[in-house]
């Protein structure tokens, strides 16, 4: 059986979130997506907790959960993210942490010890005044079970590998607790093979999840695992993570990093965006007014490689490219707001006819889709499948813009990804 888990998501108590965030759209539009098991986020935030003990039901031991005014087949695994503020080399650290929980009597558990440390009912993600190894113990301390990870790794701000806030290397990050850390968030704006680039990530297994603020199928799933087993359950989600067993840990789905909002350095009110090799030359100075640009994924990456692009490590965990069904019917039908009355119309004609976003992204027929879909909208959605478009990257907050028109040949003969022919 085929599992898609989106494991980090934000609740309504989490800053910019939608009000809508709650259990009974996640659960909706999670069965649209084609998702099998979702975060419930923000675990610490009381009245958010106090909410998911009311409105979930345990599934037969498997260390998730279902709605109770649902029948759908969603699951739910209980998780949250933190933020931790501390200093480490006479500089003010934040990063941003992943938590998973296999039951709400840990999530409990790991609250209680953890509001010592910051206001939880503040906010869905609470800032904490702790270092990150404190963080590990007390929640590993709380529940041995549960799991502790970097989140968005490699956002400027609150990233690990930020480039404002962050590390050089993860070690620092951890210190002590090293050996409790065995996964890492890739975050939007990079994938898999941009962290291969780094050895010292090399016994990590890199996961990948929306880190939605809205339950919108275009912001939920973007970004998902794919496991395969004969039932969903929370120690064999973890196990899998753990051990990087390819297996039953298929692969990853990732938006094009050129998607995400910080690949590129830039400077949002000038405009300007850049390559990291054109940024160094500017000396990280926007050439507009002057002041220091944000610097992107792609340009921190390549200050911390110490490996030559596109190589891949022995037993990784693969990965598939992937865009939003919803914005890739706007574009072809000339429409940039993927909420709109007539990209729903197609899209919920669509996900009737096979099930779901999932179902047409990844498994439909080229002649399946012609028939459903038209053949415009079914060759854009074979070349986004295929890897075949180009996007005008992301920088500085603004999310990157995709083409049609096919990527640059030199791109997709580098691909590392197995080929999508027999998905079709």
């Amino acid at each position: 059986m085929r599992i898609i888990a989106d494991l980090q998501v934000h609740s309504p108590y989490s800053r910019a979130t939608s009000q809508n965030m709650n259990l009974k759209e996640l659960d909706h539009f999670a069965q649209l997506k084609g998702l099998t098991v979702v975060g419930t986020g923000d675990f610490t935030q009381p009245d958010w907790r106090s909410g998911l003990s009311r409105d979930l039901k345990e599934d037969a031991g498997s260390g998730l959960y279902r709605l109770k005014s649902s029948p759908s087949s969603i699951r739910f695994m209980i998780t949250g993210e933190v933020n931790t503020t501390f200093a480490f080399e006479d500089r003010s650290r934040r990063v941003h942490h992943c938590l998973l929980a296999p039951s709400l009597e840990s999530a409990g558990a790991v609250s209680d010890r953890l509001h010592r440390f910051g206001n939880l009912a503040s906010d869905g993600r609470p800032i904490l005044k702790m270092s990150a190894p404190e963080l590990v113990d007390e929640v590993l301390e709380a529940d041995p079970h549960c799991v502790v990870f970097p989140a968005h790794a490699w956002t400027p701000w609150f990233g690990v590998f930020g480039s404002n806030s962050g590390f050089d290397s993860i070690r620092d990050c951890y210190q002590e607790r090293m050996d409790r850390i065995f996964a890492l968030e890739t975050g939007m704006s990079s994938d898999p093979a941009m962290n291969w680039r780094l050895s010292q990530l090399d016994n990590f297994c890199l996961v990948s999840n929306s880190d939605a603020h809205s339950a919108w199928p275009w912001r939920l799933g973007r970004e998902a695992n794919v496991f395969e087993f004969d039932r969903p359950t929370y120690d064999g989600i973890v196990d899998a993570i753990r051990t990087q067993d390819t297996v039953h840990f298929s692969f990853t789905i990732e938006t094009a990093p050129a998607y995400g909002k910080y690949h590129w350095t830039g400077h949002r009110p000038c405009g300007i965006s850049m390559s990291g090799a054109d940024a160094k030359k500017a000396g990280n100075n926007c050439p507009k007014c002057g002041k220091k640009m944000t610097r992107g994924v792609e340009e921190r990456v390549e200050e911390l490689a110490d490996r030559k692009p596109w190589f891949e490590p022995e037993g990784a965990i693969g990965f598939r490219h992937l865009l939003p069904l919803s914005e890739i019917i706007g574009l072809v039908i000339g429409e940039q707001n993927p909420g709109s009355a007539k990209v729903w119309e197609i899209y919920n004609a669509l996900t009737k006819k096979l099930q779901s976003e999932y179902s047409i992204m990844l498994d439909a027929s080229a002649d399946e889709l012609v028939e459903s879909a038209g053949l415009e909208l079914a060759s854009a959605i074979l070349k986004v499948r295929s890897d075949n478009v180009r996007v005008e990257p992301g920088y500085d907050g603004v999310y990157g813009k995709i083409h049609l028109d096919e990527a640059e040949p030199e791109a997709v003969d580098r691909k590392v990804v197995e080929p999508l022919q027999d998905w079709c």
